[in-house]
């Protein structure tokens, strides 16, 4: 019990008190087991739901209709944390995509103490009536939750970059996001809205270097919170907090294994908000049936797998983290 009290304050303190500086902190959790299970090195790739998250533009290499779920259990189970992403692909290369991202604390304690009003140390000294017992009055819940809606679009076009002999293919996504922030503390709640702007790029290596063996190279940047995003509270004073800006930026090279009928991606992101973390990922598929993948980030290590049913993937990842191990689970359908 102590434990759990010591965590709940813990996440209660980190998603209220220092709101002002973290006030989009939960945002940073990202979203989709594949994605996280690469260590979110994910802003080149993003071609699956949580590309709305991690790069919109991403999205628009998305040309079936895919609905993605995905949930966690944070925290030794004091947090859980959902997404749900639904992807559309549209005539002329468009895609269109909504997300719904939530993390739901339970069994936050509340002590209310109303009972001490109008004593002193002395008095709560002398009647054993007024001593605190550490034991809470009650206990509330805090929801956060993040809708964004994705419009991308895909353009293929072959440059000629003067060698004379032939034309490089590139595959060049543009996209972006709005976004709607809700967040709900005890009887108080915010909101606030915001924007994304990412590009997405992928070129042939056996193009680029005349080698057949070669495989694929894709560049990422995802530009979040453009626009200026705050959180107004609805208190009296209505207090805004300011969600911060960021830059995620990545790169890849998919390269085939035709003789053990796989591919093999390593990935490499970095953000450019509070410490600039790096993040690393890679993944071995197998014949587009299974896919092991592994990553690291921030000190945590991530690992993860797929397995593919028919239409419909199983996804499974594992994050290590100071605070709580953490399981993650997930579907994807693809129809």
């Amino acid at each position: 019990m102590k434990k759990k009290i010591v965590i709940a304050v813990f996440l209660f303190v980190f998603l209220s008190l220092f709101a002002g500086r973290y006030a989009g902190d939960f945002m940073e959790i990202g979203s989709g087991v594949r994605s996280l299970s690469m260590g979110g090195a994910y802003a080149s790739i993003a071609d699956d739901g949580s590309a709305i998250y991690w790069n919109p533009a991403g999205i628009a290499q998305i040309r079936d209709l895919e609905v993605s779920l995905m949930h966690a259990d944070l925290y030794d189970g004091l947090a859980s944390y959902d997404s749900f992403t639904y992807c559309q692909p549209l005539p002329n290369n468009v895609s269109i995509g909504i997300g719904w991202t939530r993390l739901t604390i339970d069994g936050i304690p509340e002590f209310s103490e109303t009972h001490l009003v109008g004593t002193n140390v002395d008095i709560r000294s002398a009647d054993p009536d007024l001593h605190l017992t550490g034991i809470p009055d009650s206990e509330f819940k805090s929801f956060d939750d993040l809708f964004q809606f994705s419009f991308a679009k895909q353009l293929n076009y072959e440059a000629d970059l003067g060698w004379g002999f032939f034309k490089v293919p590139f595959q060049v996504n543009m996209g972006g996001n709005v976004k709607f922030i809700r967040r709900t503390l005890q009887d108080n709640y915010g909101t606030g809205s915001g924007f994304d702007i990412g590009l997405l790029i992928k070129s042939d290596l056996s193009v680029l270097m005349d080698r057949e063996w070669l495989g694929k190279i894709g560049f990422g940047v995802n530009l979040q919170n453009v626009s200026g995003t705050d959180i107004t509270w609805d208190t009296s004073s209505n207090h805004k907090d300011e969600v911060l800006y960021n830059t995620k930026m990545g790169i890849n090279i998919e390269q085939p294994i035709p003789k053990w009928k796989s591919s093999l991606i390593i990935a490499y992101d970095k953000d450019y908000l509070y410490d600039k973390p790096y993040h690393l990922g890679l993944e071995l598929d197998y014949n587009k049936y299974i896919q092991v993948r592994g990553g690291y980030t921030a000190n945590n290590v991530t690992t993860g797998m797929s397995i593919k049913v028919y239409s419909f993937y199983i996804d499974y990842g594992f994050i290590t983290n100071s605070i709580g191990n953490t399981n993650r689970l997930g579907l994807r359908f693809i129809f």
